[in-house]
């Protein structure tokens, strides 16, 4: 028997195409991606954004999320994309947004996206780990071993079972933060890293387990994740500071290559705001935004 088209109007075409880049800090960092789904959903209801919805019995909302952190871990660099059926001043998303998100999770940029250019190119993280109860010069040695090793395989436990991974393969630089010894972080050591984004992904806590199975290396409690920046394995280090030139790869091999050498860090930034970007540009206001004020 065919089941019956759904009845009423169609949903109304996509005006526009916003990028939104997140942090999520706090306690926050403990929530499923499922529940940061709903949070941002029941956001944009309170905004008044004029949210694009799919065809058919049971329409969604256009929001996607790209590359999400895993549960447990902070994040200054989350991104989703969200359909519009009105054009919105981004300065004006970004602030109407914020405003209706939970503690935590803040809004930190929104650009448009032009005409049909995909979405943002998200190919490697740079992240900050704390170690608490290790000490810097221990830490070192750690990373070192690691970056000489020519692997570091490291087994997780997913739906389909046990899965081995190269945890060596996905770091493209790895380094104590020579301030952990100072002041307050004294006994905690401070790794800051930029890893490859790959199928399956690589995360934290994987190249915390190699480091274990290399060196030893055991914090005395969880240690504090955190992506500091996500996007092109191309573009400047602007964020983290790092640079990935003449960092060694597996067994004292060169770095990463690309095109024209070694491959520099991700920045913070995607890239460059292709229409009207969060900040100095401007365009109409949200439909209905003088209401909702």
């Amino acid at each position: 028997m065919q089941r019956p088209a759904p009845s009423g109007p169609p949903p109304a075409p996509v005006a526009q195409r916003l990028v939104i880049r997140y942090a999520k800090r706090g306690r926050m960092r403990f929530a499923s991606h499922r529940d940061i789904a709903r949070a941002v959903e029941r956001g944009v209801r309170r905004a008044g954004l004029p949210v694009a919805y799919s065809a058919g019995f049971s329409p969604h909302p256009k929001i996607s999320y790209s590359g999400g952190v895993s549960t447990g871990a902070a994040s200054e660099a989350e991104y989703l994309e969200i359909s519009l059926t009105g054009a919105c001043a981004a300065p004006d998303v970004r602030d109407r947004l914020d405003a209706a998100l939970p503690d935590g999770i803040d809004v930190i940029e929104v650009f448009e996206l032009a005409g049909a250019t995909d979405g943002v190119a998200l190919e490697a993280s740079q992240w900050r780990l704390e170690l608490p109860g290790i000490e810097p010069a221990e830490a070192a040695r750690a990373v070192q071993a690691f970056l000489a090793a020519s692997s570091a395989p490291v087994d997780r436990l997913t739906s389909k079972g046990i899965r081995r991974l190269d945890a060596r393969a996905a770091v493209l630089t790895l380094e104590l933060d020579r301030r952990a010894g100072e002041g307050r972080d004294a006994g905690c050591a401070i790794l800051r890293m930029v890893v490859r984004h790959m199928t399956p992904a690589v995360r934290p806590d994987d190249i915390l387990t190699a480091l274990g199975h290399v060196a030893a290396l055991a914090p005395s409690s969880p240690p504090l994740v955190t992506r500091l920046a996500q996007g092109p394995i191309g573009m400047a280090a602007a964020a983290a500071g790092i640079s990935v030139s003449g960092t060694p790869g597996p067994a004292g091999s060169p770095g990463p290559a690309g095109p024209s050498g070694p491959t520099p860090p991700v920045a913070a930034a995607p890239r460059p705001p292709a229409q009207g970007a969060a900040q100095g540009q401007k365009k109409a206001t949200c439909p209905g935004a003088e209401a909702e004020r």
